[in-house]
């Protein structure tokens, strides 16, 4: 079957015609066939059909074969996030022509999508995932789940964590034998502030990421359920800030800068929320510092320095306005729309424009956190409004704000 497809791939690649090629040894009538895998030939035409196409088929036979386990090897090095492999696998895989007549190319594309989302290129992953869409209901089993897992994703990076869950939930293990996407779910619960999921979900990850070696994604799923116990009264803060500082440790010892990063950040947000300014302060300032300028982790690290130093009165007016105006300046760059909001906030709020800042807080920023669903936002904000519309004296715009905080406790 497969020496068909080869044999019409390099006829095709070549520019002859079945006459062409087929002249002096059989008829186009029986190469047709040949490259359809409905006859059967002799060892000699095949020979004699491959002599003149200049290639040797026990070798493409062999590069056919292959293409599969390096398919696999690809998704290994993109789960456990090993670059180096990662990029030489892809660069293996482009230079391969048989793998577009291969059974295996809407695997490859599906993991060319799951690629592009890890190097944050989500429309290019988009379009991907609607060409695939389209016959989505005749994919192999592995495929389908693997789609799903990506569709997952996409909706992750695109902030809409509801639909990734719901997305997500319809993976069947069995069938996809990747519980990676745990982890996503886990990302997804946590940004909700489901901590029971996020706890589950994450344990979930670690564990498979145990099973497979791959410490890095270990460091990944175990700061996920460090931050889910943070108020668990079976753990008090010591020994939350000693897990954290474990896990600094291990990101120190895997030389994994991106991780330390993101841990050093949770710590410093878990200081900031017992309103110890001068920690988190600085805690974030040295996550910005192993961060991307001008990317969103780096923002996020940012608006937490800003309001750590507000909060704390670690900097003067000005310097808190440079920094604040920096970050707002990358946020309307990128047209990344929280951050827009998040940094207008901050400096309403530094300029000690208290009408301006909860106009803008009820009318632009609560509309956008609660269709997006950051959960954290919404319940800060609301309870911001409840407190200025109490002191205020607008007793009814406070009723409403406090029915609404009471629906989502109730819900949550």
């Amino acid at each position: 079957m497969h020496e068909g497809k080869i044999i019409k791939f390099y006829r095709e690649k070549a520019n002859l015609t079945q006459d062409q090629l087929g002249t002096g040894i059989c008829s186009d009538t029986h190469i047709s066939k040949i490259e359809r895998g409905i006859t059967d030939y002799s060892q000699e035409v095949l020979d004699l059909l491959c002599e003149r196409l200049g290639i040797s088929m026990d070798r493409e036979l062999a590069k056919f074969g292959r293409i599969k386990q390096r398919l696999y090897d690809w998704h290994d090095a993109i789960v456990k996030q090993i670059k180096p492999e990662m990029e030489a696998i892809k660069e293996e895989l482009e230079q391969e022509a048989l793998l577009q007549i291969s059974e295996y190319e809407t695997l490859y594309l599906l993991l060319q999508a799951k690629y592009l989302l890890q190097q944050i290129e989500p429309d290019k992953a988009l379009r991907i995932i609607k060409r695939i869409g389209k016959t989505a209901e005749r994919l192999p089993p592995f495929e389908s789940n693997l789609l799903k897992h990506i569709e997952g994703m996409y909706h992750l990076s695109q902030d809409n964590y509801q639909q990734a869950i719901e997305t997500m939930k319809t993976i069947q293990e069995k069938e996809y034998n990747n519980p990676e996407y745990y982890h996503h779910m886990a990302i997804a619960y946590h940004t909700l502030m489901s901590e029971v999921m996020a706890y589950f979900c994450a344990e979930k990850a670690r564990n498979f990421f145990k099973d497979i070696n791959c410490f890095l994604r270990v460091i990944d799923a175990e700061m996920i359920m460090l931050i889910q116990v943070k108020d668990d009264v079976g753990h008090n803060f010591q020994e939350v800030i000693t897990r954290f500082e474990n896990l600094i440790q291990s990101c120190d010892m895997c030389n994994a800068p991106d991780r330390k990063a993101k841990v050093v950040h949770n710590l410093a947000f878990e200081y900031f929320r017992r309103k110890e300014y001068v920690k988190s302060g600085k805690l974030y300032k040295q996550s910005m510092e192993l961060k991307l300028p001008r990317t969103r982790p780096y923002l996020l690290s940012l608006e937490g320095h800003i309001r750590s130093c507000y909060e704390g009165k670690l900097l003067e007016k000005d310097e808190l306005e440079r920094l604040t105006q920096e970050g707002l300046k990358s946020a309307s760059a990128a047209k990344d729309k929280l951050f827009i909001l998040l940094f207008t906030l901050l400096l309403h709020l530094i300029r000690g424009e208290e009408a301006q800042y909860y106009r803008y807080l009820s009318d632009e920023a609560l509309p956008v956190f609660r269709k997006f669903g950051y959960a954290f936002l919404i319940e800060r904000s609301e309870k911001q409004l409840f407190q200025y519309y109490a002191d205020t004296g607008n007793t009814e715009a406070a009723l409403l704000v406090a029915r609404s905080l009471l629906r989502e406790r109730t819900i949550g």
